[in-house]
């Protein structure tokens, strides 16, 4: 069960949402239910990708996995190496940092009327977590 809440403002909304939690390469009969967006079992990823198109500040929704795993048997072999959850998101007219330009000026010498605008946007970049 993975369970995803967005700790940010309600008037802001997180687009494209992509969760990819990591399973066994041997995995099999994948059984995933979402509570939000869809998910679905990536074997050439080793991985379920639970996708979201919106999720509003303050909420929290849940996707529920059950796999097949024919390889796990009673004895405890070596730890074997987690691969990180992975998270992708963009969160328009939104700055973590709170920074604003609050003046713009635009010179422009060929008679072009230009416009001054600024668009924010925040972007996941690298976002992984590591599971101990």
């Amino acid at each position: 069960m993975v369970k995803a809440r967005s700790q940010f403002k309600e008037r802001s909304t997180a687009t494209n949402v992509e969760i990819e939690v990591p399973v066994p390469s041997d995995a099999t009969n994948p059984n995933i239910r979402t509570s939000m967006g869809s998910a679905a079992y990536a074997p050439e990823r080793d991985a379920m990708v639970w996708k979201v198109k919106s999720f509003p500040g303050g909420k929290e929704y849940m996707c529920r996995a059950e796999f097949s795993l024919p390889s796990i048997t009673a004895e405890e072999g070596a730890p074997e190496k987690k691969a990180p959850i992975r998270v992708k998101f963009e969160i328009p007219y939104f700055t973590v940092s709170g920074i604003q330009v609050r003046y713009l000026k635009i010179i422009e010498k060929s008679g072009y009327q230009a416009l001054p605008w600024v668009r924010y946007i925040t972007m996941a970049g690298e976002y992984e977590l590591r599971l101990i």
